[in-house]
């Protein structure tokens, strides 16, 4: 079985949302491997071992990938649209964590394969308990296959 070395990955451009995330993540003990991705280059180069993480061993794939639409340098939707289109991270699960609560960005993500589709509650209770479900789902429970 395939030993994870980061078990979330947080596409999140916004350092509020960020630091809400991870302190959700902790809070249920679930933010000891975490990596925290700023814009959609940057996750772009970690899952394809290019730029900055050049070397980087793409096949040390996450449990999970949460990943914001509206980000800079490469948005959330094509960052989603290259996952699905490479063969060594198509079957990641990724799961969009964003404020927009657009028809057409629920349905472009679906369309090209997301996992699920969640829209960031207001509060900070709400946040950090969706957070936490989500966290508890993909990393606990859901059996990947790699």
């Amino acid at each position: 079985m395939l030993e994870h070395v980061v078990d979330i990955i947080l596409v999140e451009d916004n350092p509020n949302d960020a630091e809400l995330t991870l302190d959700a993540l902790q809070t249920h003990g679930l933010a000891n491997r975490v990596k925290v991705l700023k814009d959609g280059q940057e996750a772009l180069d970690y899952f394809f071992g290019t730029g900055a993480y050049a070397g980087l061993d793409v096949c040390d794939r996450p449990k999970v990938v949460l990943l914001d639409l509206k980000l800079p340098k490469v948005d959330g939707l094509d960052v989603l649209r290259s996952l699905r289109a490479d063969e060594r991270t198509r079957t990641l699960p990724v799961v969009v964590l964003t404020s927009s609560n657009e028809h057409r960005d629920r349905i472009r993500s679906y369309d090209l394969g997301v996992n699920s589709y969640i829209v960031k509650p207001v509060e900070f209770d709400n946040f950090s308990e969706a957070v936490a479900e989500i966290g508890f789902y993909w990393v606990l429970m859901n059996k990947v296959p790699f």
